[in-house]
């Protein structure tokens, strides 16, 4: 009779673990590195040179390189803050061309009707063209981009990034979230449905 088929799952089980150690670099913890010399953790950390994000082509050989790179993700977050304003900037710009389209129809109907009569016909709402439309969904669209690749770097647990990402969200807002309050309107930070990346 033949045993041999009972040894076999220990096999598999040896082979898969050796192969998962080989893949991490000979070390058995999530600490490790590359076999393209890219230095890699699932815990915090603060590597600098040899370091790698988001692939093997965005590997830091000097801390020069390194340095742009911070620089590159405090300017991205920037840019995920500016989209965010892009798209409420937009949509106010849309309702402003439908009360300028409703003002010039109502002034050619009638010129005994107030602007603050069609300020409340206005509130009934507006729903935006096609095209408008279209345009909406790609400035969301690039804004979850960017905030899933801010996403991304943050999960590579480097303190550095961490802190860069910081500094341009608190640069980003400064910069874009400068905005008037309008009397008893809520601030810009009120209406965000979420303080994280997107």
């Amino acid at each position: 009779m033949d045993h041999s088929g009972h040894s076999m799952p220990s096999t598999t089980t040896s082979a898969v673990a050796a192969a998962a150690t080989a893949a991490m670099g000979g070390h058995g913890d999530m600490d490790h590195g590359m076999g393209n010399g890219c230095k890699i953790s699932m815990l915090w950390n603060w590597y600098t040179v040899d370091a790698c994000f988001l692939s093997s082509t965005w590997h830091i050989r000097s801390a020069g390189m390194f340095a742009g790179s911070c620089i590159g993700v405090i300017l991205l977050v920037m840019l995920l803050e500016l989209l965010r304003r892009s798209v409420k900037e937009y949509d106010r710009y849309i309702i402003r061309k439908h009360l300028a389209r409703q003002a010039a129809t109502v002034t050619s109907d009638s010129a005994d009707i107030l602007p603050k009569d069609l300020v409340c016909s206005a509130r009934g709402g507006y729903k935006p063209t096609l095209l408008e439309q279209a345009v909406r969904a790609l400035l969301h669209t690039c804004q979850f981009a960017v905030a899933y690749f801010v996403m991304l770097l943050a999960m590579y647990y480097n303190g550095y990034i961490i802190i860069c990402i910081f500094i341009g969200a608190y640069i980003g807002s400064f910069v874009f979230q400068w905005e008037e309050f309008g009397a008893g309107s809520q601030t810009t930070a009120a209406r965000e449905a979420t303080v994280c990346c997107g």
